[in-house]
């Protein structure tokens, strides 16, 4: 009888710690899906109350797209991104409190090594437009992850190009 108990009191425990994971984040952030969209409907009051920060999670803004895109082996900005970076870089001068970490990606092809120095072409590329648009170098941060993160994990053209890119990831001081 005492096993039974015991077995009885791990099986409910179990059953009440995975049965009450949630996915929604518990500041009620939205979540970023792999094609930019948010999830989650929920928004706290000081999202909705005007700080700066609410641009970054508005989907009307022009800061909502935290991601750059990269044609292969090429660590240029496309012109249909400079729109984006310059609104990143506006936004990091209007707010000197903000702190971003440009993270540096690429596809699968080319060797680890390469793939990390490219990973950090690419960021750099980016830190140079935003600072010549007013951001500070104090700022931003550079970091490469090379092919190491991927977004997709085919073998294919499709994939690879959502592979190669910037993202933008804000904290505060």
């Amino acid at each position: 009888m005492k096993l039974f108990a015991r077995l009885l009191l791990v099986a409910l425990s179990a059953a009440l710690l995975f049965g009450c994971a949630s996915t929604t984040p518990k500041d009620g952030a939205a979540v970023e899906s792999r094609d930019g969209a948010a999830d989650g409907a929920g928004t706290s009051g000081a999202q909705q109350g005007g700080t700066s920060g609410d641009a970054l999670n508005d989907p009307s803004s022009p800061l909502y797209k935290k991601i750059v895109y990269f044609d292969l082996d090429s660590s240029e900005v496309k012109q249909e991104d400079r729109a984006t970076v310059s609104a990143h870089a506006k936004h990091l001068a209007d707010n000197p409190e903000e702190l971003v970490t440009l993270e540096g990606h690429a596809d699968e092809r080319g060797s680890r090594e390469y793939n990390l120095a490219l990973g950090e072409r690419r960021g750099n590329a980016v830190r140079q437009l935003l600072m010549a648009e007013g951001a500070s170098a104090k700022q931003i941060q550079v970091v490469s992850y090379g092919e190491e993160k991927p977004v997709d994990a085919g073998h294919e053209e499709s994939s690879w190009s959502q592979n190669r890119r910037v993202e933008f990831v804000y904290s505060s001081r």
